[in-house]
């Protein structure tokens, strides 16, 4: 006979065992798949629009409360799939300016404010400096966002600034499950790159006709390609190529910690989707995370990577090499030789020619809204794209706002950086390639914003974790 695993429950000042709660739980969570798939299929998928979310608030509060480590689980795969359920019920039912389902991740981790809430008053103490510093530099920013710009807008900015950084502040108090939260952070990701990956090479095979519906009527066909078979910038079942290759890094980045039969298929279909996204922001990321990886591991596990990866290898270029793919991949490889005539690259350059020194000279900043305007014709809400998380903060927080939130940045990005224990843990050190690599990126990508503010922050706070852990454990490093 096994014995039960006992965890704690940090909010509720309680232990529970997971053996014990898991059926309850996943009775829950499959009574709310079953009922998605009843509005959708019963002819009753526009009302999706209000149930969906709403259900998913209620069952984040239901595993928030009785199995944590589940809640986690369901929070990631919120992120990644309320897109594509977004786009069907839009192809079903018609085009949804307001995009209202996609509030549905943020009601998720909004859930976490209870653990801001109850540990606020100890959290310095306890290490979580850098997480307060970025709730003070995002709070001043909403402040601001009221007095200049208009309600929903600012709103909308909040959830997406504040959510990656209340979510990780919770990883990071629950410290003392680490092992678990690692644990289940590998089994969501492996299936993540699997399912994901295998939808991503589906749609740039097929092209899905809700998808090519997403691509015209959201007019993106600059940034993720023709609504056309073998036309399209795959981006799987997120909402853009950017927050696909973001994911898919990390998850490819996740499988050198991981172990199991469904390892290569999914990386078979991983790389090949991860390619097809045409995102080399994500792929000099990927390229970066593994230097650091082989950089902070022994060498008994370097060997183990190096192994991996040929295999990998040998799986995924048989499949680049077959016509249209290997063209797609091989001019997109191409550019990064000649990126003075790329496009993407001259529109960056002349995005920061263009707003450095108003960014910088924004001392009160504009706060949070400011990318948000009305259309004055239509009366809908359209977003202002800024091609740079350094500039966006600098631009929306402002100074005074942007100095504190940074320096938490920085703080964490230091802290981690001198952990030793990734040279045994090899998911440590995968949780800081993956960070240090995200923040790298927010030169010229606002990845501290919505799922990619998710897996920075995230990261950044299991790294974290599980040095807590460790030190509590008395382990020598």
């Amino acid at each position: 006979m096994f014995s039960k695993q006992i965890l704690p429950n940090s909010f509720s000042q309680s232990t529970f065992s997971p053996q014990d709660r898991s059926a309850q739980s996943w009775i829950v969570i499959f009574s709310f798949l079953l009922l998605i798939a009843t509005y959708y299929f019963g002819g009753a998928a526009s009302l999706l629009r209000i149930v969906f979310p709403a259900t998913s608030l209620l069952v984040a509060i239901f595993l928030y409360l009785r199995h944590p480590i589940l809640y986690i689980g369901f929070t990631w795969w919120i992120w990644f799939l309320t897109p594509l359920l977004t786009r069907l019920v839009d192809y079903q039912v018609g085009w949804d300016p307001t995009r209202q389902m996609l509030i549905a991740p943020y009601l998720v981790v909004f859930v976490t404010i209870a653990t801001l809430l109850k540990y606020l008053p100890n959290a310095i103490r306890q290490g979580g400096l850098p997480f307060i510093l970025g709730v003070i530099g995002v709070s001043y920013g909403g402040l601001v966002g009221l007095i200049f710009n208009q309600p929903v807008p600012v709103i909308r900015g909040f959830l997406d600034w504040l959510s990656p950084i209340i979510f990780a502040f919770h990883l990071f108090m629950n410290w003392r499950d680490y092992p678990s939260y690692r644990q289940h952070f590998q089994r969501v990701f492996i299936w993540c790159v699997l399912i994901t990956g295998a939808y991503g090479v589906y749609q740039f095979v097929a092209a899905p006709e809700w998808d090519q519906f997403w691509l015209t009527e959201s007019k993106m066909f600059t940034s993720a390609g023709n609504p056309v078979a073998f036309g399209m910038r795959v981006w799987s079942t997120l909402h853009s190529p950017g927050p696909f290759g973001t994911v898919m890094q990390t998850g490819l980045l996740l499988l050198f910690t991981s172990t199991g039969a469904l390892i290569f298929p999914a990386s078979a279909v991983g790389y090949l989707s991860f390619l097809l996204s045409q995102v080399r922001t994500s792929w000099g990321g990927w390229l970066l995370g593994i230097i650091l990886i082989f950089g902070s591991v022994k060498t008994k596990i370097q060997l183990r990577l190096i192994t991996i990866i040929l295999v990998m290898a040998m799986c995924v270029l048989p499949l680049v090499t077959i016509e249209p793919i290997s063209k797609v991949v091989t001019t997109r490889l191409e550019s990064f030789s000649n990126l003075e005539k790329d496009g993407s690259f001259k529109d960056r350059s002349e995005t920061y020619d263009r707003n450095l020194n108003l960014a910088l000279t924004t001392v009160l900043g504009n706060g949070l809204g400011n990318i948000w305007k009305v259309n004055e014709k239509t009366g809908q809400i359209e977003v202002i794209v800024i091609d740079s998380g350094i500039l966006d903060m600098f631009f929306t927080l402002g100074w005074f706002g942007a100095i504190p939130y940074i320096t938490g940045l920085v703080l964490m990005l230091v802290s981690v950086s001198r952990y030793t224990e990734g040279r045994f843990d090899s998911f440590v050190s995968a949780a800081r390639a993956i960070s240090i690599s995200s923040c790298a990126q927010l030169i010229i990508y606002s990845g501290m914003l919505s799922v990619a503010g998710m897996i920075m922050w995230g990261f950044l706070a299991m790294a974290m974790a599980a040095h807590k852990y460790y030190q509590h454990q008395g382990m020598k490093m």
